[in-house]
């Protein structure tokens, strides 16, 4: 019969002959584990690299809080500041802190980190992407003041990499841009992952030997240190939780040595088990605690899910043994003005829109995301590549390749017990390197990782990464799982790939690319929606178990004077067409309450005097109707083409006799049924600004340095949005709250964004907006 709580109770490891001799009764002085976030009240200067130790004494702090950008940056950055960025805290240590252990963990500093404490230098960091942690244990000053200093370089680094800032395809900004802790720890502790070093342990490490719904396997690895100078025992309990349900338990008696470490292995079996997919991203809880005594020593607790990868005999990705195409999309983690430094809600909204837009896979481009991007896939069923950084630059260095290796081993540690995460990108990307060392990279990812797969751009590693312009150039049938890993923007922006550019040889080459702004005007935006949609058809020829559009939102790149705008999405996330096209590939039966899902119908068209009158409808429904002014244009099915052949739900296509202004409506049926409709109608002159704050899966948050878009769009007196671009909106804001934009907004398609970073608080929060030359304002939004 089922047992909901399965009991493991294993006896007592003997780790040498001694340790199986009766144990005295010795225990730590108990200290139950406490993480303080650090985020807070932290001083930030500019500096130069004239003193080592201690900054200059000229420099003008300002108090701030993390995440931290060094410089708000324009719309388009194309001089973003590079230099030295000065950051110090006082640490209070409490006297109940003696004789027990004491971590500071930075989850990234960018590019190069040195860290003082006390005058003291702790040590450094280099690269801007990954965690580091330093033992302050026997360091802090008790009862007193301790001074914390950071020094970080952000310029070019040519032990680091990338190619240098002007010639980089992407900006890498600054400063303390993520979390940092304080950890408070019993002597007798579970490590840090980081700071322990030790290959495939460190920390909490989670693996399935065995993937079943019926009966599955937990395999719980923990790293413990023993840094007393007397034999500890204790247990070690692994707790398993799906929602309010104890699931199973395994216990173990443990004894560590004197100053030493071990890794304790522990299974659980799971009954019944609810797996993880990106259809059904099921996530259990699981607690790993130490108790001492009766006492609770230390307590961590994660969300897992419990899955596999595995490719068949013809490399088709399978998910739980389930046949899987992956669609999917390249994401750069940037926000406008505030650069990487952005909070975890910001990290889940973004990941909340890829999901509603239809993907089930991101490629994190091209360096480690962030961990609550990490946590938000997790939850919400994103299938993860995940990236060491590399973009076009490799040297021929030892110091070059240590650090690139060391980048390797690091994010499989961090990132290692995420249910997302397919493979590890230990690849330079688009960077040529030799076999051996490719051979290197591919085997850190197997030490660290047993069994874990690896990806690259080159052959050598577990699945092949190629982009859709490199297939057309030199395209041989893959021998090893084949993933398109960027399509739709380069074979098009360089006019040098596309099945079917002929027929588009009367555009100008800026009207054919997939390069639009949100401002760019229904014509080409519809053409970059067409160029996909051919790039996502012709990937599908292939035997790709996966491809990846470039890319989700728009973004900088450091050498350049415009934005590059082949996102599905703007800088400030607002939706272009294209999004429409991948949200209606998604099948129509998919629902949930944390993204939007199920059936979708989306009139790629402004209805106004200029606009085709060949109108494209993206719907994932089986049949469309289309009605202009109350009157039936058809009802059609969709069209099927050389473009379309592929697709899971090719658009459909409406041919009206002549333009009339009015409401064109879209109904979507589904066996007959009614699913859902859209509308568009052509607009009169603006009479009113309608405000809303974006809050896409969490709204904005007090206290935790949040950002967060509002979005001000032009109506008409009917509540028709007006598509008018490049007008100014002026916003402005009460209460804690800023508003990070250093030039005034300006309409794309109707709609004006801004980026608000919440303060302390949200009471009496608000925010308005105007246009001075309308004469117009909105109606105020309170948070």
């Amino acid at each position: 019969m089922f047992n909901p709580l399965r009991i493991s109770l294993v006896t007592l490891l003997c780790w040498t002959a001694l340790a199986c001799s009766p144990v005295p009764h010795v225990k730590t002085d108990t200290f139950n584990h406490v993480v303080l976030d650090y985020r807070q009240d932290w001083q930030f200067a500019k500096g130069d690299e004239q003193s080592e130790g201690q900054p200059p004494s000229n420099l003008a702090w300002q108090e701030v809080s993390l995440p931290h950008t060094p410089q708000i940056e324009p719309m388009v950055v194309n001089n973003q500041w590079q230099g030295i960025a000065w950051y110090r805290k006082t640490i209070k240590a409490q006297p109940q802190w003696q004789g027990n252990k004491v971590f500071l963990r930075f989850e990234a500093a960018m590019n190069y980190a040195q860290v003082w404490l006390n005058g003291e230098l702790l040590g450094s960091h280099m690269g801007g992407y990954l965690p580091f942690t330093f033992d302050l244990s026997d360091k802090l000053l008790l009862a007193k003041d301790n001074i914390l200093l950071v020094k970080l370089n952000n310029q070019d680094n040519p032990i680091i990499g990338p190619k240098p800032l002007s010639q980089l395809d992407f900006n890498t900004f600054g400063g303390l841009y993520r979390g940092v802790t304080l950890a408070i720890k019993s002597p007798l502790y579970i490590s840090d992952e980081i700071l322990a070093n030790k290959t495939a342990s460190g920390g909490v490490f989670v693996s399935y030997p065995k993937v079943d719904t019926q009966l599955s396997q937990v395999q719980v690895k923990t790293h413990i240190v023993n840094d007393t100078a007397l034999k500890q025992s204790f247990i070690l309990r692994q707790h398993l939780s799906f929602g309010d349900k104890t699931v199973a338990e395994n216990v173990q008696q443990q004894i560590l040595a004197a100053n030493s470490d071990a890794q304790f292995s522990q299974l659980i079996d799971v009954e019944q088990a609810n797996l993880w997919h990106p259809n059904h991203p099921n996530l259990y809880t699981l607690t790993t605690t130490v108790e001492q005594d009766g006492q609770l020593i230390e307590s961590q607790s994660r969300k897992i899910g419990i899955r596999e990868f595995s490719f068949n005999a013809k490399n088709k990705l399978l998910i739980n043994g389930e046949e899987t195409f992956l669609r999917g999309v390249n994401r750069h983690q940037e926000y406008p003005h505030v650069g990487y430094a952005v909070s975890p809600q910001a990290d889940y909204r973004d990941a909340v829109k890829i999901k509603s837009a239809g993907f089930d896979y991101v490629r994190l481009s091209h360096y480690p995301h962030s961990p609550a991007f990490m946590q938000a896939a997790d939850e919400l069923g994103l299938v993860l590549i995940d990236a060491i950084l590399g973009w076009q630059y490799y040297l021929e260095n030892p110091e070059f390749k240590a650090q690139t290796l060391r980048t390797c081993r690091d994010l499989v540690r961090r990132d290692r017990n995420h249910a997302s995460v397919l493979a590890f990108e230990c690849s330079l990307n688009e960077s040529w390197m030799p076999a051996e060392f490719i051979a290197d990279l591919d085997a850190m990812v197997k030490q660290e990782y047993p069994g874990a797969f690896s990806a690259g751009w080159q052959m050598g590693f577990d699945m092949y990464l190629q982009a859709r312009q490199h297939r057309m150039q030199h395209y041989e049938a893959p021998t090893v799982p084949y993933n398109v890993s960027e399509y739709g923007d380069w074979e098009y922006y360089a006019q040098n790939a596309g099945l079917n550019q002929d027929s588009w040889a009367d555009l100008k080459e800026e009207e054919r690319t997939s390069r639009q702004l949100l401002s760019s005007g229904e014509a080409r935006l519809l053409q970059q929606a067409r160029n996909i949609q051919e790039a996502h058809n012709d990937n599908l020829h292939t035997p790709a178990y996966a491809d990846g559009y470039w890319v989700m939102f728009d973004y900088n790149r450091g050498y350049a004077d415009d934005l590059e705008a082949s996102g599905i999405m703007s800088l400030y996330r607002l939706p272009k067409y294209s999004y429409y096209f991948f949200q209606s590939q998604r099948d129509p039966a998919l629902q949930s309450d944390k993204f939007s899902a199920g059936p979708m119908v989306k009139i790629a068209s402004e209805w106004t005097a200029d606009s085709s009158t060949q109108l494209r409808v993206f719907s994932n429904a089986q049949e469309v109707e289309l009605y202009l002014n109350g009157k039936l244009v058809a009802r059609q099915t969709p069209n099927t083409s050389t473009l379309s052949d592929q697709l899971a739900h090719p658009p459909f296509e409406f041919e009206v006799a002549q333009f009339a202004a009015g409401e064109l409506v879209a109904k979507a049926f589904i066996d007959g049924k009614e699913v859902a409709s859209d509308s568009v109608t052509t607009p009169s002159d603006v009479a009113s600004i309608s405000l809303r704050i974006d809050t896409s899966g969490v709204a904005p948050v007090a206290g935790q340095n949040d950002v967060v878009f509002a979005y001000a769009e032009l109506q008409d007196a009917a509540g028709n949005k007006v598509p008018l671009n490049h007008q100014q909106i002026d916003f402005s804001v009460n209460g804690d709250i800023e508003i990070m934009n250093p030039e005034a907004p300006l309409t794309e398609q109707g709609t004006a964004a801004v980026l608000l970073r919440i303060g302390s608080t949200l009471e009496n929060a608000s925010v308005s907006a105007k246009s001075a030359s309308m004469n117009i304002i909105s109606p105020t939004v309170t948070f």
